[in-house]
């Protein structure tokens, strides 16, 4: 039996930590809960926001509609042989628990994405990725519940439409399903261990590691610890902005005035340049505006030190988004949802 609370405090629903209010609550632990809900007339009446962990939004004001608290939870074997296993995880599972429980039972193929917040139901919007491993390269099938119909409706891999931090439910299908499982494929031996990317081999070497499941997922682990605020002691919501890609000409371009640029080359003629770098020349790393700023360790990251509103986090990124574009024409895209 679903619960609809008003008028609720959303602050601890955003790792932003942003003071805002719902007007309308409710969370939402089994499918059953979900078709209730669908069918109630709260549901029907008002626009709707559903949120996981909260660690990619920003809220820019009080929501005037239901926000719907994912909280389907679990982890269960769908198969295995000597190889593989397939595990489904509920949607409102924390990603990190999830990596934590195949890091635990020498599944392979998640360490890499240690510490990332949110939950399972987002990793396949985001298409979440870190050093060198998106989730795509998991994932088997997504099931998910029409909003309207209450239909589950199973996706592939194909059907989820996965690109750089997008997936088909961040575009053309919107707002029209819920996630509630996601199934992913891990390895059982053999595992192929990726240490070639950030400083992974490099902290490895260090505490005299051999790379494995484990120490992969430590090092990641301590490197994130690092480099990125924790968002229960800062509120934050980890990489503001996407990597952009640009055309190599441009890129070329930019390297005869900043021939410093870095640049990551894609098989389509295409450039990938790292946003912190150009945040960073732009001079706003460690710069604080009232309650608000850019961490001092990492460029990417926006933050709130307490008491800042989503429109102070909002303005920001505005400016810093001016900012680049007028140094090296290139339109950062934020990869936060902007709510």
């Amino acid at each position: 039996m679903i619960r609809i609370q008003e008028h609720v405090d959303l602050l601890p629903y955003n790792t932003f930590k942003i003071a805002a209010k719902a007007r309308y609550f409710v969370s939402v632990t089994t499918v059953d809960e979900l078709r209730e809900l669908i069918n109630h007339p709260v549901y029907k009446q008002n626009t709707h926001l559903i949120v996981g962990g909260g660690s990619n939004m920003l809220l820019t004001g009080d929501y005037n509609g239901l926000v719907i608290k994912n909280d389907l939870r679990g982890i269960e074997t769908v198969s295995e042989n000597d190889a593989t296993i397939l595990l489904k995880a509920g949607a409102g599972e924390p990603w990190h628990a999830f990596v934590m429980f195949c890091v635990t039972n020498n599944y392979g193929g998640a360490e890499n994405l240690s510490l990332i917040p949110g939950t399972i139901g987002a990793a396949p919007m985001q298409n979440i990725g870190a050093y060198g491993v998106e989730v795509k390269d998991l994932i088997q099938t997504v099931e998910a519940i029409d909003t309207t119909t209450g239909e589950l409706r199973v996706f592939t891999n194909e059907e989820c439409a996965f690109g750089y931090r997008e997936s088909v439910f961040k575009r053309a299908l919107k707002g029209k399903y819920f996630i509630s499982s996601v199934t992913l494929s891990l390895t059982k031996k053999d595992h192929k261990l990726n240490t070639s990317y950030g400083a992974i081999q490099q902290t490895l070497d260090q505490q005299h590691a051999t790379a494995s499941i484990k120490t992969i997922s430590d090092a990641v682990i301590s490197i994130r610890q690092q480099k990125l605020p924790d968002p229960t002691v800062i509120g934050n919501a980890g990489s503001f902005f996407k990597n952009p890609t640009i055309d190599q000409s441009h890129y070329e371009t930019l390297k005869k005035t900043h021939p410093e640029i870095p640049g990551y080359f894609s098989d389509n003629q295409k450039v990938k340049v790292p946003a912190g770098w150009l945040i960073e020349q732009c001079g706003w790393k460690g710069k604080t505006i009232g309650n608000v700023g850019v961490h001092p360790h990492q460029a990417l990251v926006l933050v709130n030190y307490g008491n800042g509103s989503g429109e102070n986090i909002q303005t920001l990124a505005q400016d810093i988004r001016d900012s680049v574009n007028k140094k090296f024409a290139i339109d950062l895209q934020p990869e936060v949802n902007i709510i």
